[in-house]
């Protein structure tokens, strides 16, 4: 769907500049009406925060103006709302082919994810206006740019007062984390039960970005940072991406934001709170690695998934200001960067990891010593519309000595295999591999081959319910067997770009895999088999097409 038809706020705005211009003497031009165009945290003096129609029609304002900024849509919301995309750079138009055409690093830049968490999205608009106003054009010249601001429309638009009442407003009220369906996005990207996560995977899949950014903010430890952030924490991420983040671009972008703003931005991580007594270190611990969350997952496809989290209890001007600063200091990194951006990427692409070790389950690794973690306080204010308190970042730095957990390493793992073969009756895993984007193929006639079959000693969903899923739990070892495998069976092979992943997905150990999120209780349940339903081989298959 192309949104760039004017609509009657586009002549509105026109109009408005013309008249300005003609009361002055001068003639009015594009840029006049977007220097008038405001976001409506802007005109609200940042008591709210942009419905989906208000960023709807700022996206259509700004790419009417601009040359460089195109619209599209690239899926729907559970309640029908197109997903809107802005691409931006020297492209002819907005599909895929022509942004892959121009041989440029892409990056895209999400908001709105956890739709109570809303400054990514005021963020993501305020940078299309500047460069619709002629900002930022070595961006347009070297990169093209994939704006999704509001990824959780149903759940941004269900604006409530009393949503996140601790987070420093708007005061007006933000939507809630979830999706309509009570999803939460960010729980998603492996079982992909969401047609948000669904279209969002399809467009990875078709524009194939090289840097993602998701733009969240965090409440809970009372640091003194201005904002956290983390890279890919999957230990089986490749290596070149994960050095290429924490060695090179995380560590430029904190610099010059503290040289330039004399903001303090480190690693994500909280205290242990609630669990002080019980022998839990006090230490900085950083979130899951697992893959169901969107950095994690932009790792395992080869790509530089960035996750940032804005300090809650900043006020929410501040909040805009900081996420559209980071975004504006890894976009100027991968412009200086793109060609060994694109490299890196590329060669994790080429790199067969059948046969190498990929871990299933993790576990947290601490720092060989103890580094400097910025505390600080925050003090208590009244939102005048609830009564409710709500907290506010105090100026106050309190250094403090401890060891971080922000990095990862297996603590079980499995040798990639050259493929694994999945019957079609698994229809709910063979669903899940395409979405994802996963080449598979079928054999054309029955095969007699050497392979690997998971003998499960226990298969049990243990704990509540979570997402909608209660978590299956399997045990057991892979044997070898020898085994005639059906014409039509579902050939994966894993030296492809997405191998990681692939594994990741279809081992019964996995904890983040599609056995785990139930998608094969069909026959783990109905048929309690004593043989996992997947099998894998090191054998080359000439029989697949």
């Amino acid at each position: 769907m192309n949104l760039r038809s004017a609509l009657p706020v586009i002549v509105l705005l026109l109009s408005a500049g013309a008249a300005a211009a003609q009361g002055s003497g001068k003639s009015a031009g594009p840029g006049a009406s977007l220097k008038m165009l405001k976001t409506r945290p802007e005109r609200t003096n940042y008591a709210e925060t942009s419905r989906y129609d208000d960023v709807m029609e700022f996206l259509r304002v700004v790419a009417a103006a601009s040359p460089h900024v195109h619209t599209t849509t690239f899926g729907y919301s559970f309640e029908g709302r197109p997903l809107p995309l802005a691409v931006v750079g020297k492209v002819k138009d907005a599909s895929p082919e022509a942004v892959k055409a121009t041989g440029k690093t892409r990056i895209y830049i999400q908001g709105d994810i956890h739709a109570g968490e809303v400054e990514g999205k005021e963020a993501c608009l305020e940078i299309l206006r500047a460069i619709a106003l002629g900002q930022h054009a070595a961006w347009v010249d070297s990169t093209v740019l994939l704006v999704g601001p509001i990824y959780n429309p149903d759940g941004n638009d269900r604006v409530n007062l009393t949503n996140r009442p601790g987070q420093n407003g708007p005061i007006g009220g933000m939507g809630q984390r979830a999706t309509a369906q009570n999803y939460d996005l960010n729980r998603d990207f492996t079982k992909l039960d969401a047609p948000e996560s669904r279209s969002l995977v399809r467009m990875l899949t078709l524009y194939d970005p090289h840097v993602a950014i998701d733009l969240h903010t965090a409440d809970g430890t009372a640091h003194a940072y201005h904002m956290t952030y983390a890279p890919p924490l999957h230990p089986s991420t490749a290596p070149g991406v994960t050095d290429l983040l924490r060695k090179e671009l995380l560590p430029a972008v904190t610099k010059a934001i503290k040289a330039k703003d004399s903001w303090d931005i480190y690693y994500y991580g909280n205290l242990p709170f609630g669990r002080q007594g019980s022998g839990v270190e006090h230490a900085w611990y950083t979130t899951d690695p697992a893959p169901r969350y969107s950095a994690n997952y932009w790792g395992l496809r080869n790509r530089l998934g960035i996750l940032s989290e804005t300090f809650a209890y900043l006020t929410f001007e501040e909040r805009i200001k900081i996420s559209r600063r980071f975004v504006e200091e890894v976009c100027g990194f991968v412009v200086q960067h793109g060609e060994e951006i694109r490299k890196v990427t590329a060669d994790a692409d080429r790199q067969s990891i059948v046969g190498q070790e990929i871990a299933l389950l993790t576990k947290a690794v601490k720092s060989a010593e103890p580094v400097e973690i910025l505390m600080g306080e925050v003090t208590a204010e009244r939102n005048p519309y609830t009564g409710l308190m709500m907290r506010r970042r105090l100026e106050v730095q309190k250094p403090e000595k401890m060891y971080e957990y922000t990095s990862f390493e297996a603590s079980e793992t499995t040798r990639a295999p050259r493929a694994y073969l999945v019957p079609p009756a698994l229809r709910f895993v063979v669903d899940r591999l395409e979405a994802h984007g996963v080449r598979l193929s079928k054999l054309d006639q029955r095969m007699t081959i050497k392979m690997e079959q998971f003998r499960i000693a226990s298969s049990a969903t243990v704990g509540r319910e979570y997402q909608g899923h209660k978590a299956r739990t399997i045990t057991g070892q892979w044997e070898p067997a020898e085994q005639s495998i059906p014409a039509g069976t579902l050939v994966v092979p894993v030296e492809q770009p997405l191998g990681r992943l692939i594994v990741l997905l279809l081992e019964p150990r996995s904890e983040d895999g599609l056995a785990a999120w139930n998608l094969m209780d069909e026959v783990l349940e109905k048929e309690k088999p004593q043989i996992y339903p997947v099998l894998r081989t090191s054998e080359s298959l000439s029989g697949a097409r």
